[in-house]
This record gives C-alpha cells, sequence and structure tokens, in this order.
C-alpha cells in the first residue's frame, strides 16, 4: 500500500526526531484518513523536504512520526510556470491537479478575453485558495515534495509584462507557428506557457504576447481543452529539456 503523505514542519529534522503534524491537517490525518500508532507515513514541508518514518502517536493533536528517513527534492534547472485561463465549471481546476500531480512549480490565474467567468474582486481571493487547495491535495497525493503556488489572478497586460522577466515564454495555439517539441530550450531558467480558455486565444492576445517576445507554438494536430493543453505541453517540456541534455529534478532523493 502506497504511504500517505502529509504537509508539516520538517526543519531541522534529525533521524530518531520527532515531527507533529497538527492543525487541519493532523485532524485530517486521526479523523478521516484514520491513520494510526505503528503506521508509516511521509511528513513533507511543501518546499522539498520530506521524512518517513513510523507514527508513534495519533490523537486530537494531530499525528507524531518519528523521523526513520529523510529526503529531498534535488532543484530543477527550470522553473515551470502555467498561465492558466479562467473557465467555466471545474475545467481549470482539473487543470490546476493534472499540473500539480506533473510537477508545475507556479500556476497563474488567467483573466483572458474569452474567459467564460471572471472572478470579482470579492471572490478572487476565495477562488485562489481554491485553486491552492486543489494543487496542495494533487501533490500530495502524486507523493511530491513541492507544492505549486497559486498566485493572484493576471490580467493580459500583465503577463505580457512578465514575458520579459521569462528565460522563455510558449503561447499554446493551434495557429503556431512550429510545434512545442522543436523549440530549444534555455539550459535555465523560468519557462511560462500560456493556456488559453474554451474560446481560445484572441488575435490581439497572441499579437501582444509575441510582441513582447513570446512564441506561439502547437502541442497537438488538434485543439485541445483547456484542462488538458496544460498537462500536455508540461510533459513534453519535461521531456524536451530532458533530451536536451539539461539537468531536471530526479526523484526525490535521501538528504
Amino acid at each position: 500500500m502506497t504511504e500517505a503523505l502529509f504537509l508539516g514542519d520538517v526543519s531541522g529534522a534529525a533521524i530518531g526526531a520527532i515531527v507533529r503534524v497538527g492543525g487541519d491537517e493532523g485532524h485530517h490525518a486521526v479523523a478521516v484518513r484514520r491513520i494510526r500508532v505503528g503506521e508509516v507515513v511521509l511528513v513533507a514541508d511543501g518546499l522539498g523536504h520530506a521524512v518517513r518514518g513510523p507514527v508513534i502517536s495519533a490523537d486530537k493533536a494531530g499525528l507524531g512520526v518519528e523521523v526513520g528517513e529523510l529526503f529531498t527534492t534535488p532543484e530543477s534547472s527550470h522553473r515551470w510556470v502555467a498561465a492558466q485561463a479562467l473557465a467555466k465549471g471545474d475545467r481549470a481546476e482539473l487543470a490546476v491537479e493534472a499540473m500539480s500531480e506533473l510537477g508545475i512549480d507556479e500556476v497563474v490565474p488567467w483573466n483572458a478575453s474569452r474567459s467564460e467567468i471572471k472572478w470579482a474582486a470579492d471572490r478572487a481571493d476565495k477562488a485562489v485558495a481554491r485553486w491552492q487547495s486543489k494543487a496542495r491535495e494533487a501533490a500530495k497525493q502524486s507523493r511530491r515534495f513541492r507544492v505549486p503556488s497559486v498566485t493572484a489572478p493576471a490580467s493580459t497586460d500583465a503577463l505580457v509584462k512578465r514575458v520579459a522577466q521569462t528565460a522563455l515564454t510558449l503561447v499554446l495555439h493551434e495557429s503556431g507557428d512550429e510545434a512545442l517539441w522543436t523549440v530549444p530550450l534555455p539550459e535555465a531558467g523560468e519557462i511560462m506557457f500560456v493556456i488559453g480558455p474554451e474560446g481560445g486565444i484572441t488575435e490581439p492576445e497572441q499579437v501582444a504576447f509575441r510582441d513582447a517576445g513570446a512564441r506561439v507554438v502547437t502541442i497537438a494536430d488538434a485543439v485541445l481543452r483547456t484542462s488538458t493543453a496544460g498537462v500536455v505541453a508540461l510533459a513534453q517540456l519535461q521531456v524536451l529539456a530532458a533530451r536536451q541534455g539539461h539537468s531536471e529534478r530526479t526523484p526525490s532523493q535521501r538528504g
């Protein structure tokens, strides 16, 4: 059976020490997951560090875990950022979950022209928190020791300005001049890819991104849904980075 992973403070943890999982996370572990004394679990800080060991206490205060092993997820030469357009229903949240499972570093909610919904100022914080929760739970489910961040929603103008700060920005669109898998990647740095809404990215948006230095690329021989495009692009980028000889994160290693 795959060991459960919970988030907690593992700073300064050493073999034989006790780390604790409290608060809502500890309550979930004990009351919902019904973790019991003697079970072996993982505890990660969401920043790439984790411990593994047996549970020595499980009560109202949460879990106490004796550290048997230490793990660290190495830093990647690339930082993957997805600008995910807002979409009606659960399409965007599905995209956030899938990309989190695959190893996205940051998700930027994008208020695209053709987004079917807009986040009003009074609901943006709650919506971002919901996406962050999806990313957090997906990372735990896939046993990743790093939890992606979800930023405040960005306008097209804000994304265009960010292009200059990246090592490479790719706009996913069926009219792209080149296929993503043919693009040479920089050796290191932030790589952002822009995912349109169900209605697609408008021509003015494409022009604005191009003028800022982004490249418009295709990722398939068909038009993918907004819930699918991001994870397909991320998978291709990770394979491309490996094929071009750039170092990527390896599976979590003992520290």
